[in-house]
């Protein structure tokens, strides 16, 4: 029988990932046990259009959960979780990390739609706790997609991409097979990774990527959508008052206003009072290379890498010339007229039919930035992968929008990258990420981007095109966004 905690006070969560409308609820701590020190962390879970499915891309989604919590009002800490004990819920599986800091939880048989998985219960190892404290309990979900081991394509075509990948010793056009996690050596010799230089912003074309780099061959978690001003606020207003002033993206190297910029809507007044934003479902840009790594960190994941990057767009498809993230070169360039703006509902009236949809240049004028996260699934007439945008594995967004931060193959910062996780801390002073291993100067050396913007023509758009693969972060860029990523369990 359970044992329900009534001497603790606890707080509701900030719910992460509203795209899909992804919920928690119901939050109790039951089952106290006193002498090992730890207590179940039970609630509800539900989100819509879920799937697994054996076929095809064979793969799933899941929500990525994770604890944090606090004694006597004092500042926000990382909860330690444990399978041992752990409770799933009935029709899903449920996978603590092995370091302990999160949870995927995710379908157990094929299906898809709504789901509702109740009374979970993760065993939090609380440790030195006193029981008499009052605490606060917040559990965050984000929505992921699972991206399958196997192997590859990156680059190549014979399309016009800027800096693209290809098989060394060959034709441009050669696309790259990665067939494993083995180092890569970079060079223009035979069965080695290559890439163009076009513009001086692919990178040195030089190094050794090694073992621990993530290729993409192994399997892993990527966010189904981009990060959230929802999901900004989840980890800005868990921070203390001075951190918050090192994150603060209404300061003058961020947007510098508190009013709407190129439709980010974030706004503080400073001092103890929380952020907020009047269309939280909508990209978040205006970040910096330290703000997006202390919100990785916060969240115990890690930057996605570019190579990562074409997998989880093109799957294990050969690639073709000016293919975008759902797998044709075909893409609408009408402008979209907007329904329900700023609104969880946000919908496109006038999707492409027949063609891929997208947000950038040609398509962005009533728009002006971002768009919310989901758009194109929510206002397709058809769903098919074409239509929504999606990519191999549904994921998301990943042609336009805003751009996706990655990790580059073309710095020796970028190459110095062995895949670390977050483990949910980050400074006491800045609130800066603490992984010693992630790029973390001012200017994002060590980091890429890929997928192009709102902003942006088709071309920066293409999975192939890498005209920004080792690009240094541009200060205050209403462009420039990112999601996260998680080595499988």
């Amino acid at each position: 029988m359970k044992k329900t905690i009534t001497f603790l006070t606890i707080m509701m969560m900030y719910v992460t990932g509203y795209a899909n409308n992804i919920q928690v609820s119901n939050i109790s701590l039951e089952n106290l046990n006193e002498a090992d020190s730890w207590v179940h962390v039970e609630f509800d879970l539900s989100w819509e259009n879920s799937w697994r499915i054996s076929t095809g891309p064979s793969n799933w989604d899941a929500a990525w959960i994770f604890v944090k919590y606090r004694t006597n009002n004092g500042d926000w800490r990382h909860a330690n979780l444990n399978q041992v004990n752990s409770v799933t819920a009935a029709g899903s599986t449920l996978e603590v990390s092995s370091d302990n800091k999160g949870a995927f939880i995710y379908r157990d048989t094929d299906g898809n739609g709504t789901i509702n998985f109740s009374d979970i219960q993760l065993r939090w190892d609380y440790g030195s706790i006193n029981t008499a404290d009052i605490l606060d309990i917040q559990v965050f979900a984000i929505e992921m997609v699972y991206v399958p081991e196997g192997p590859f394509y990156v680059g190549g075509t014979s399309g016009d991409e800027k800096n693209k990948f290809y098989n060394g010793g060959s034709s441009t056009s050669t696309s790259y097979r990665v067939t494993s996690e083995n180092a890569i050596t970079i060079e223009n010799t035979a069965n080695n990774l290559f890439y163009t230089e076009d513009n001086l912003n692919g990178g040195d074309q030089t190094g050794i990527l090694t073992a621990n780099f993530p290729k993409g061959f192994r399997a892993f978690y990527v966010m189904k959508y981009e990060t959230s001003e929802a999901q900004w606020l989840s980890f800005f207003n868990t921070l203390t008052e001075q951190q918050k002033t090192y994150h603060d993206l209404t300061d003058g190297t961020h947007k510098n206003s508190d009013t709407e910029i190129f439709r980010n809507t974030i706004a503080w007044s400073g001092g103890t009072a929380d952020a907020t934003s009047t269309a939280p479902d909508r990209a978040i840009a205006y970040v910096h290379v330290n703000n997006i790594n202390a919100y990785l960190d916060w969240a115990a994941m890690r930057p996605m890498t570019e190579l990562e990057f074409e997998k989880a767009a093109r799957g294990p498809n050969t690639p073709i010339a000016g293919e975008f993230a759902w797998g044709t070169s075909k893409i609408n360039n009408v402008d979209y007229n907007i329904n329900n703006i700023g609104l969880p509902n946000e919908q496109i009236t006038n999707p492409g039919t027949n063609t891929g949809n997208a947000l950038y240049n040609l398509t962005d004028t009533n728009f002006g930035g971002p768009a919310r996260c989901g758009i194109f699934a929510a206002s397709a007439i058809n769903k098919t992968r074409q239509e929504t945008g999606g990519s191999f594995y549904g994921i998301m967004e990943l042609s336009g929008n805003v751009y996706e931060t990655c990790i580059t193959v073309g710095t020796v910062q970028g190459r110095a990258f062995s895949g670390t996780h977050g483990n949910g801390i980050v400074s006491s002073i800045s609130g800066n990420g603490t992984v010693t291993n992630w790029p973390e100067n001012a200017t994002g050396d060590g980091y890429g981007y890929r997928g192009g913007s709102y902003a942006n023509g088709t071309g920066f758009i293409r999975i192939s095109d890498r005209f920004d693969g080792a690009s240094l972060i541009p200060s205050g860029s209403s462009r420039i966004g990112f999601r996260a990523a998680r080595t499988a369990p």
